[in-house]
């Protein structure tokens, strides 16, 4: 590979990295395999980017290509995958003033989302990174209208497990 292509790879990576460490925290337990998944993701995005033509943006190939990766990976390995809390996961993020009950909150909705399965998971993921269903429904590759509908679904089944009695 020329040297501007591979320059041009990093320079994208190193932009982006963050959407890969996110998808490693939804489908990893522990540093070890967060490592081991950005690494195996980061190996994937490698291989495939001298096919990168450019049709979209940079970040939503290397969404479909980490997210394919990552659920590929973890259908491979047949067994439940036990992701971690979200408090110390953190990467490059600068402090801010911290808020105990948004930090809370954030904890209830990690522990809803981590009991939806993978495709929920990569959906809600896109969604709260402000993703626009056109891109969600790209990077997934389904329709934008079932992009929509699987949401909606998913939204009444995090209010379920989140507030199970209705109240």
């Amino acid at each position: 590979m020329s040297d501007n292509l591979e320059h041009s790879f990093v320079k994208q990576l190193q932009e982006n990295q963050n959407i890969i460490h996110k998808i490693c925290r939804l489908y990893t337990n522990g540093d070890d395999a967060h490592k081991d998944l950005f690494q195996e993701i980061t190996i994937q995005l490698w291989k495939a980017f001298p096919k990168f033509r450019g049709d979209s943006k940079f970040s939503t190939w290397a969404y479909r290509v980490a997210l394919n990766t990552a659920i590929t990976l973890y259908r491979k390995t047949k067994r439940s995958i036990n992701t971690i809390e979200f408090e110390g996961r953190q990467h490059f993020l600068k402090d801010v003033e911290y808020n105990y009950e948004e930090e809370e909150q954030i904890k209830l909705l990690y522990k809803a989302v981590y009991q939806l399965n993978d495709i929920e998971k990569a959906l809600v993921f896109m969604y709260l990174e402000d993703k626009d269903y056109t891109e969600i429904a790209d990077t997934l590759g389904i329709s934008e209208v079932n992009a929509r509908v699987k949401m909606n679904r998913i939204k009444g089944k995090l209010k379920k497990i989140l507030n199970p009695l209705g109240v």
